[in-house]
């Protein structure tokens, strides 16, 4: 089964000053991470303000990218939702759409235990295709949940459809373990200031939101990495960690749309409660951005 690997860009999700979406925006944002070399495409998660988008906008925004790659990349759905009903719903129509597989986060909010957890999981997961990949997603300082590297086992080991898990706190003792698993369990990290660090630890690459707006030092960190150019890998994660702190880590995804307005990308929006940036903010931040162009040689426009 097809496994998520490299740069792989948790989507933006474009809505408009109502707060629709806008799904023209979204195919050309496809498009132009799939020009600048991207390995994979993850919509629809936590970049993808998915707890604010209803099952129908989910699915229209899983649509739009799937149909926008054409098999050009690796397309792996966001699916994990507030209930199994709606996260089985959405999973199916991933499969149907021809997604390549599928990420689905711990339950959120409420704390659940490991036999929940993994119960949850296994009652999900059974819904699906067997030969529907899926990972699972662990990102505990927003979800109130955290998978255990023994709960992962476990899961792995029932359910014939579960091919990794993305891991999104820096906890490198847990992502060992995770590593440990299974030879052909796929580790990916959302820890983009230390991507080069996790690819030589074992990850199969990044899941990041700063790379939905800069790609190009992503991918060039990796292409230095299969390479075995470890001088060229270095220089570039330096690039990558400059780029990671203007944009906050993506802890406000409003710094993402607006660096990709900034590129020639029109992403709009946010959705309440979430704010835009302020003019102030935005020009301080469009000027940050200038500079980091002129000074690692990348063009301003990603289009």
């Amino acid at each position: 089964m097809k496994q998520l690997y490299g740069v792989t860009v948790a989507m933006i999700t474009p809505m408009d000053e109502k707060g629709n979406l806008d799904l023209e925006t979204l195919e050309a944002l496809t498009n132009a991470l799939i020009a600048q070399g991207v390995n994979c495409l993850y919509p629809c998660g936590t970049t993808g303000e998915m707890t604010r988008l209803s099952v129908e906008e989910r699915k229209q925004a899983a649509e739009t990218v799937v149909r926008a790659a054409a098999g050009r990349v690796t397309v792996f759905i966001h699916i994990g939702a507030d209930t199994p009903a709606d996260t089985i719903e959405l999973g199916r129509h991933a499969a149907a759409i021809g997604a390549d597989g599928a990420g689905i986060v711990t339950p959120i909010f409420l704390h659940a235990s490991d036999r929940e957890l993994e119960e949850y999981y296994l009652e999900i997961l059974s819904q699906l295709p067997e030969d529907f990949p899926v990972y699972l997603y662990n990102i505990p300082q927003c979800s109130a949940n955290d998978l255990s590297s023994s709960s992962v086992e476990r899961i792995y080991r029932q359910a014939k459809n579960v091919v990794g898990i993305k891991y999104s706190f820096l906890d490198m003792n847990r992502t060992a373990e995770y590593l440990d698993t299974d030879k052909d369990f796929s580790v990916l990290h959302g820890s983009d200031k230390f991507f080069s660090s996790l690819l030589v630890l074992g990850c199969k690459g990044t899941v990041s939101g700063v790379a939905g707006v800069f790609p190009e030092p992503f991918v060039a960190v990796y292409d230095a990495y299969i390479k075995g150019n470890i001088p060229e890998m270095q220089k570039w994660q330096s690039v990558c960690r400059q780029i990671c702190d203007m944009l906050k880590c993506g802890s406000n995804m409003a710094y993402f749309k607006s660096g990709l307005e900034f590129r020639g990308i029109s992403a709009g929006h946010m959705r309440s409660p979430q704010k835009d940036l302020t003019d102030t903010e935005k020009q301080a931040l469009f000027d940050a951005l200038t500079e980091f162009c002129r000074k690692n040689h990348i063009p301003k426009n990603i289009v």
